[in-house]
């Protein structure tokens, strides 16, 4: 059973706003900001936005996996 990422509320927000501009490919997009920051040798960044990626998947499951509460 995969577990949803967890992620600040800045977090949520930049995942809810690359949704909305790129749509299907934010995952891809929060996937190239994070080589990107692992490129200039920032990885505080680059694990954040490697969280986001997690979390935007998660968002765009069309299934659910275990339990919501």
């Amino acid at each position: 059973m995969a577990s949803t990422p967890f992620v600040d509320r800045a977090s949520w927000e930049d995942a809810a706003r690359l949704m909305a501009i790129y749509g299907t490919n934010a995952g891809f997009e929060a996937a190239a900001l994070a080589n990107r920051s692992r490129d200039i040798g920032n990885v505080r960044h680059f694990c954040r936005w490697r969280q986001i990626e997690r979390l935007i998947v998660s968002l765009s499951r069309q299934t659910t996996e275990g339990s919501r509460h």
